[in-house]
């Protein structure tokens, strides 16, 4: 078994990313489903495996970022980076946030149960969606990059010492 460390640390971040686009693309479709009909069974299984994705994945990715991501972020003296991180901080607030809101109703649905307001529903996850796509965004092309970029001086900065 290779127990080497991956060459990529940030590859299982960023394939999470995919795997929330892919889940907020299906809540998205789950809504207009919705609109359009009852909720059937393939809707309630879809409503069930979204709910299970950012109850469990997606939050554990966020804890990830906290605290593997965005400590060293925080020290590199960097004004516009640490202020970026701090947004991300807080994001991770209100997207916890509106989850809290946005699962039960999804449960409900997933179980079939007909006390969940659908106009709470369709807002909670339209707020959801627009919090996660943004967050993504500022990730993708600030934060992941100078991420990245640090580990990489890290890393040569450590192959140049044993080198020597």
């Amino acid at each position: 078994m290779n127990t080497a460390p991956t060459a990529d640390p940030f590859k299982a971040l960023d394939a999470c990313h995919q795997q929330i686009h892919e889940h907020l693309a299906a809540l998205a479709d789950l809504l207009e489903r919705l609109e359009s009909d009852d909720c059937s069974a393939h809707c309630r299984q879809k409503a069930k495996t979204i709910e299970a994705f950012f109850s469990d994945t997606a939050r554990a990715h966020h804890a990830d970022e906290e605290r593997h991501v965005f400590p060293k972020l925080l020290l590199s003296g960097d004004a516009e980076l640490v202020q970026a991180v701090q947004v991300l901080r807080q994001d991770h607030g209100w997207i916890e946030q509106n989850w809290l809101e946005l699962a039960p109703l999804l449960r409900a649905l997933a179980q079939g149960e007909d006390w969940a307001d659908p106009t709470e529903l369709k807002h909670n996850a339209e707020v959801f969606v627009s919090l996660c796509h943004d967050h993504i965004v500022l990730e993708e092309t600030l934060i992941y990059p100078q991420a990245k970029a640090q580990l990489a001086q890290e890393l040569a900065s450590r192959a140049a010492r044993l080198a020597q």
